[in-house]
C-alpha cells in the first residue's frame, strides 16, 4: 500500500482490526503496521511508573536433567547407572563443582558457583509436577497453566498472579513481557501482556498517520466487544508509545553470549534499567530433550549449560544496581532418567532442579526432600519430591507479593525457606 493511499484511507473501526495486524500486535507485539507505531510515539507523554520488583523466568525447554546439572558426589548407584555421564568432584575441566560435600554442580554451569557461595542462590532439587506424563508439549502445557492433568485451562498462572494484584495498580504496558515470537502459554489470560522478539522493533521512523486517525484507532479498540482484543490492543499501542518516549541502552555494556537466550536477558536487562514499571519478565532456552550424546562437550546439555549460566551471570552483571529488585528462577517440564541409554543419553523421566537467584533468597542451599538417591528411590528417574507449584507460589508470595490462592487453583501450595525472613 502506498503512503499517500494509507495517508486518506478512512479507518473503519472492523476494518481496521480485521485488515490492519494490529489485533496480532495487541496479543503478540508482531505486524504492527510502522506508520501506526510512529503515529502512536508522536501523540505521547511519558508516564511515571512507581518502582517494581521483578520477577525473571527462565523456561528450559526440552527437559533439563538434574542429576546431570547437579549431581550428588561419589554416589555408587549413579555412577553404574550412567557411567559415561557420572562426573568425579574435584578441580579441573571435567570435574564436579563441590556445592555441599553432597552435591556438585555440572562444570558446564560453573558461572553459577559464585552466586551459591555468595548465598545469592538456592537450588531445589526434585522439583517438578507430581504427574506421570512424560510428553513434553503435555507438561509444558501443565507448567505453565499450573494445572496438571487438565487440559481445559484456559490462561497460565503468570497472568492470574498479576490479576492477584491488581491493588498495585501497575498499569505499564511493560508490566509483563515475554521476549518470544509469540505469547506464551503461562502468560495467557484477560491481564494484558507483550510478547516480542526484538525491542528494536518497537523503534519505528516513519509517520504517515495523522493524530486524528490514531486516536480513532484507540477508539476502535476501547470499544471491541472481545475484552481480551481490546485491551491487548490498547496495551500495545501504549507500548509503543512509551518505548519512544524513553532512552533505552541499546549499545551493549556487558559481553552477552550470542544467542536467543542472551539476547532475551540482555533486553530484559534493558526495560529494567529503563524504569518501565517491568514485572514479570519471561525467557526461553530451548534444546535440553539430551538423547544421545548428553557426556561429550559439544552435545546438547554442554552448549545448553554453558550458554544458560552465562547468560544469567552476564545478565546479573548488567543489572547490578537493580539487584535487590530481581529474583531469577529457572523452570522445566521435566527431568530424565537415572541411567543412560544406548545412545549416550538419558531419556524423559520426572523430577529435576531449579535455580533461585536474588540478594533475597536464602542462598548457599540445596532445598532436597529425597534423602537418598538409590535403586530404592530412583530406579527409574528422580521422583518430584518438591511441587513446582510450592516453589513457584513461593517466590510471588515473598517477592512480588503475591499470595492469592486462586493462582494456583484446587491446590494449596505451601511456602517452602528460599528466602530470607
Amino acid at each position: 500500500m502506498c503512503h499517500d493511499t494509507v495517508k486518506n484511507r478512512q479507518w473503519s473501526r472492523r476494518g481496521f482490526l480485521k485488515g490492519s495486524g494490529l489485533a496480532v500486535f495487541g496479543l503478540t507485539l508482531g505486524g504492527i503496521p510502522s506508520f501506526v507505531a510512529q503515529a502512536a510515539t508522536n501523540t505521547f507523554k511519558k508516564n511515571s511508573y512507581v518502582k517494581q520488583k521483578t520477577l525473571v523466568t527462565i523456561f528450559q525447554r526440552g527437559a533439563m536433567d538434574g542429576l546431570a546439572a547437579v549431581q550428588p558426589i561419589e554416589n555408587s548407584f549413579l555412577q553404574n547407572a550412567r557411567p559415561e555421564l557420572f562426573l568425579k568432584a574435584g578441580k579441573g575441566e571435567e570435574k564436579l563443582l563441590d556445592l555441599d560435600g553432597t552435591f556438585g554442580l555440572s562444570p558446564y554451569l560453573s558461572p553459577l558457583i559464585n552466586f551459591f557461595e555468595s548465598g545469592q542462590m538456592a537450588i531445589v532439587h526434585g522439583s517438578g509436577l507430581p504427574i506421570e506424563n512424560r510428553s513434553h508439549f503435555d507438561m509444558q502445557d501443565y507448567t505453565e497453566s499450573g494445572t496438571p492433568g487438565k487440559k481445559s485451562t484456559k490462561t497460565g498462572w503468570l497472568n492470574r498472579a498479576m490479576v492477584s494484584s491488581e491493588k498495585k495498580k501497575n498499569t505499564s504496558p511493560f508490566r509483563a513481557v515475554a521476549l518470544a515470537p509469540t505469547r506464551p502459554r503461562i502468560l495467557y489470560g484477560n491481564e494484558s501482556s507483550i510478547a516480542v522478539e526484538r525491542l528494536e522493533d518497537l523503534n519505528f521512523r516513519e509517520s504517515i498517520i495523522s493524530e486524528e486517525s490514531l486516536n480513532g484507532i484507540g477508539k476502535a479498540y476501547q470499544y471491541e466487544r472481545n475484552l481480551r482484543l481490546s485491551n491487548a490492543g490498547q496495551n500495545g499501542l501504549e507500548a509503543i508509545k512509551l518505548m519512544k518516549s524513553i532512552d533505552l541502552e541499546m549499545k551493549d555494556t556487558i559481553n552477552y553470549p550470542h544467542s536467543n537466550l542472551g539476547h532475551s536477558l540482555r533486553q530484559i536487562a534493558q526495560l529494567i534499567k529503563a524504569g518501565v514499571g517491568l514485572e514479570i519478565a519471561f525467557a526461553e532456552s530451548i534444546g535440553w530433550d539430551t538423547h544421545s550424546r548428553q557426556p561429550t562437550k559439544n552435545g546438547a546439555f554442554a552448549r545448553n549449560a554453558t550458554d544458560l549460566s552465562n547468560c544469567i551471570a552476564a545478565f546479573w552483571k548488567d543489572i547490578k544496581q537493580y539487584q535487590d529488585d530481581v529474583v531469577i528462577m529457572t523452570m522445566t517440564e521435566f527431568g530424565r532418567t537415572t541411567k543412560q541409554n544406548g545412545s549416550l543419553g538419558t531419556d524423559h523421566g520426572s523430577g529435576s532442579c531449579q535455580f533461585i537467584i536474588g540478594n533475597n533468597i536464602k542462598g548457599g542451599k540445596i532445598l532436597n526432600n529425597l534423602k537418598q538417591i538409590n535403586r530404592e528411590t530412583c530406579s527409574r528417574e528422580l521422583p518430584v519430591t518438591t511441587d513446582f507449584r510450592d516453589v513457584a507460589q513461593t517466590v510471588l508470595n515473598n517477592h512480588l507479593n503475591m499470595s492469592d490462592t486462586s493462582i494456583f487453583p484446587n491446590y494449596d501450595a505451601k511456602n517452602i525457606p528460599l528466602f530470607k525472613v
